[in-house]
C-alpha cells in the first residue's frame, strides 16, 4: 500500500506576526505534511524583535521586517510596504497570527477572500481585546476560537472554522486562555487547509463549503 500522493500545487502562504508567533509555529508544522495544500514561505513582522523571525528563519523560511514605526502614522505607505514584500515572494494567501496592526480597507480590499485570521472567541460574540476574562465574567460556559476572513470590521468577518472550549469550574483567565490556545494551534491548519484547497471560499459575504467533509472539518470540540 502507497502513502498519499503528495500535491503538485500548494499555495504559497505569506504569515504576518507581532510576536512570538506560536500559531505560526502550528501552520508551519502542518505544511511539513506531504498531502498539506499549503507552503509557508514568508514570514512577515512589524516588530524586529519579533520572536517568531527566529523560529521561521530556523525552519528555513524566508522573513522579512517592515517597522511600522519610521512610517510615522502612514498606514498607506506601511501597507504598501508589506504588500510589496508579499507580492514579490509570490504569495496567494496571507494569515495573521497575532499581528498587532489594524489593517485600512484598502489593503483588505485587494487581498479580499484571501487574507484570514484567528480571534480567541467564538464570534460574533467577544470582538476585540481580553476575550478571556470577558467569557469568565460573563458567565460563558462555552469559549474557543474563530478563523474568519478578514473584513473592514474589525473581528467580523465571514467564519472559516470555529473550536468550542468548555469554561471549567475554577478556571482563571490564565488557564483558560491555555486551552484556548491549544485549540488554536489545531484549528488554525485546518482552516488554512481548507482555504488553500478551495474548500471553503469567500463569496459576496459567505463562506461557501465545497462539501459536507468540508463543513465537519471547519468545528472542532475540546474537552
Amino acid at each position: 500500500m502507497t502513502g498519499p500522493t503528495p500535491l503538485t500545487a500548494r499555495r504559497r502562504v505569506g504569515v504576518l506576526i507581532s510576536g512570538r508567533g506560536s500559531n505560526m509555529e502550528a501552520l508551519i508544522e502542518a505544511a511539513k505534511g506531504a498531502d498539506y495544500p499549503a507552503d509557508i514561505v514568508l514570514v512577515l513582522a512589524n516588530q524586529p524583535d519579533a520572536g517568531g523571525l527566529a523560529t521561521a528563519a530556523a525552519q528555513g523560511i524566508t522573513t522579512v521586517v517592515v517597522d511600522h514605526r519610521p512610517f510615522k502614522g502612514d498606514r498607506a505607505a506601511f501597507e504598501e510596504a508589506i504588500d510589496a514584500r508579499l507580492r514579490q515572494e509570490g504569495v496567494e494567501f496571507v494569515c495573521l497570527a497575532g499581528f498587532m496592526r489594524v489593517l485600512t480597507p484598502s489593503f483588505v480590499t485587494a487581498w479580499r477572500g484571501r487574507l484570514i485570521n484567528i480571534h480567541p472567541s467564538l464570534l460574533p460574540a467577544l470582538p476585540g481585546l481580553h476575550t478571556h476574562e470577558r467569557a469568565l465574567a460573563a458567565g460563558m460556559r462555552l469559549h474557543g476560537c474563530t478563523v474568519h476572513f478578514v473584513s473592514h470590521e474589525l473581528d467580523a468577518g465571514p467564519i472559516i472554522a470555529q473550536a468550542a472550549v468548555p469554561v471549567r469550574f475554577g478556571d482563571t483567565a490564565d488557564t483558560l486562555a491555555a486551552r484556548v490556545l491549544a485549540a488554536e494551534h489545531r484549528l488554525y491548519p485546518r482552516a488554512l487547509a481548507l482555504v488553500a484547497a478551495g474548500r471553503a471560499t469567500l463569496a459576496q459575504d459567505r463562506v461557501i463549503y465545497a462539501d459536507a467533509q468540508a463543513v465537519a472539518e471547519a468545528s472542532l470540540t475540546v474537552d
